[in-house]
This record gives C-alpha cells, structure tokens and sequence, in this order.
C-alpha cells in the first residue's frame, strides 16, 4: 500500500452518508492521517459562503465530492427542482472555490442517471452525450453531468486537475431503507422482511420488472473511487461498475429467496420502470488505475439483508425499551 494519502489533507462532503462511511474507511486503512468531513450543521454546501469558510477552515488538498441529494424514482419524481439545484449549486461552487484555493485535485462523483435514456448496452462513456437521460431523473442525472463540462472547461483553461468518475447504483450495509427515499434494493428488502415479521401475504413492487440494472456493492464503489482519486488524472469520464445486469423481476426472485418471504409478489405497472436498461462497460476504470469489483452480488446481498435485519431488532429493542421507562 502506497503512502499518497499519509500526509494529504483529504475533504470528504458527504463523508458522514452512505458511501461516505466507506470512502472514509479506506483512507484510515491507506493511513490518511487527515480526513476532513464537513458536516451541515457547519457548512451548508448549498451556499457560496460556506463553501468558502470551509475551504479556509480545512485547506484541503485533495477533495472527494460525494455529497448529493438523492432518492429513488419516487424521490425524484417529487423534487425534480429541489434535486438539479442542489446538486448542481454544490458541485459547481465546490470546484470553483477549489480552483480558487489551488488544490491539487477534485474528485467529481457523477451518477449512472447522466447517461441517455437509451444508451447502448454496455454503457460506454464516449455514449454519454448521445441524447437526453430518463425522464424521471434527468434533473439529478443533468445537474451531475454539469460537472463533468467544468471539469474539462477547467483542466483546459486553468490545468486544474478535476475527475469525474460514474458508479452504478449502489447497495450494501448502512444503505437508507426509509421508503420515501430509498433506492430499489433496500425498498425491496425491507419489504421482504418487514412481510415475514408481520406475517403479510403479499408485496407490491413498481413497474412491470422487465426493466434491468446493475448494482456494485459499496465497498467495492470506495475501492474504486480512492483507486482514481490515488492513481488518474485524466479528462475523460470513469464508469465505476461491477459489469452486469439482473432484470428487476430476478433481483425481486433473489432478495425474496435470501430473506425467506414466501408470499405473493404484485406488480403495479401504474408505476415507472425508469430506464430500461443499465450496465456499464467498466473496462476504462481497470485500464486506467485497475479496478474491478471483488464482491459477487448474492454476498453482498446477503451482507445488507443481515444488516437490516439487524438493526430492525436493535431499534425495535430500543423502542421497546424507552416505552417501559416511560
């Protein structure tokens, strides 16, 4: 293990989240000895100024743009403006600011939903301008893409290293299964074991399940991004994948097999599949800095279903515990 991050100062928004966790782990192991997260309660990253006062107050060399306001289709079909302003306004004023301040490199975390609506399968990045993404999330998938442009406007004009990078939707242990919110995976298994703890008979699933996608365990998706924040320094976009597909229909037959829910499954074809298909060619992230996702999908799965079933019990306990003091 190299010794790059040992003595660089590392910002990570969005390093208390999701993925966060896991890109913060791998910097201890890589021995970084400052990782800097800033939390919103301190810096709202929405706003220009405390963007600036956050620069000035971690002066990073390095920043990992992992913060995003996101959700399932559901979710972005909701708050299509709240979603493209948001996230457009953080990543464009954080890479401003960094190029004001001089860092030595952004790391710009893009999203699979950039990509057309009707992209070729597998998804190359060369694809990513052949047309318009899908409907239900072109505003989060659109002001993600933007900061692709800045990043190649800004290493043209200013030599500022920026990379974008592109993970496929992620899953694994400490996902958000709160179903206003959550992607596909966790609404699917919180469905499942919350059916057999209450003895429900039946789960509705969204859309029509013909639809596909890939999924890359989260883990992996931190392996990669601290691969290319180490190792690239190029322009071009980076797919970070695991390099399948699972129709929804399949992913629904598996997470019921692994969680032991025996009922019926009804799909309401009222709701939208979202794009039809997803899954990226990932052969430009093992050319360029050598990354390939280790974990098969049914361990990774099993890994998050254990960890929801887990924490369903811990909280429940809690819950039950706070009632009988009161």
């Amino acid at each position: 293990m190299s010794d790059f991050f040992e003595e660089r100062r590392v910002v990570i928004t969005g390093g208390a989240g999701f993925l966060g966790g896991y890109v913060t782990e791998g910097l201890r192991k890589r021995r970084c000895k400052n990782i800097l997260v800033p939390k919103i309660e301190d810096y709202d990253l929405v706003n220009i100024d405390d963007i600036v006062r956050m620069y000035e107050d971690m002066k990073p060399d390095i920043v990992i743009h992992l913060a995003a306001i996101v959700g399932g289709i559901g979710a972005n079909r909701e708050h299509p403006g709240e979603f493209f302003y948001k996230n457009l306004m953080m990543g464009v004023q954080l890479i401003e600011q960094g190029r004001v301040a001089n860092i030595e490199k952004f790391v710009a975390i893009g999203t699979v939903c950039a990509y057309p609506k009707f992209t070729p399968v597998p998804f190359k990045e060369d694809d990513l301008w052949n047309g318009y993404p899908e409907e239900t999330n072109a505003p989060y998938g659109l002001a993600k893409k933007m900061l692709l442009v800045q990043s190649q406007s800004y290493r043209a004009e200013f030599g500022f290293n920026s990379i974008f990078l592109l993970p496929v939707n992620l899953y694994g242990p400490g996902d958000n299964f709160d179903p206003a919110s959550s992607h596909v995976i966790p609404a699917l298994i919180k469905k499942c074991v919350d059916a057999i703890d209450s003895g429900a008979d039946h789960i509705d699933c969204w859309g029509t399940g013909n639809v596909s996608r890939e999924f890359i365990y989260v883990a992996d998706a931190a392996e990669g991004i601290l691969l290319a924040t180490e190792h690239y320094n190029g322009s071009a976009p980076v797919n970070i994948g695991a390099g399948f597909e699972i129709t929804i229909k399949e992913l629904v037959e598996k997470i019921t097999e692994l969680t032991g829910f025996t009922g019926e499954i009804r799909w309401d074809s009222s709701k939208p599949d979202g794009q039809p298909r997803r899954r990226l060619d990932v052969s430009r992230a093992k050319k360029y800095f050598g990354f390939e996702a280790k974990t098969s999908f049914d361990e990774g799965l099993k890994a998050t279903i254990d960890w929801y079933r887990k924490h369903k019990k811990m909280n429940i306990e809690y819950r039950t515990r706070n009632d009988e003091r009161k």
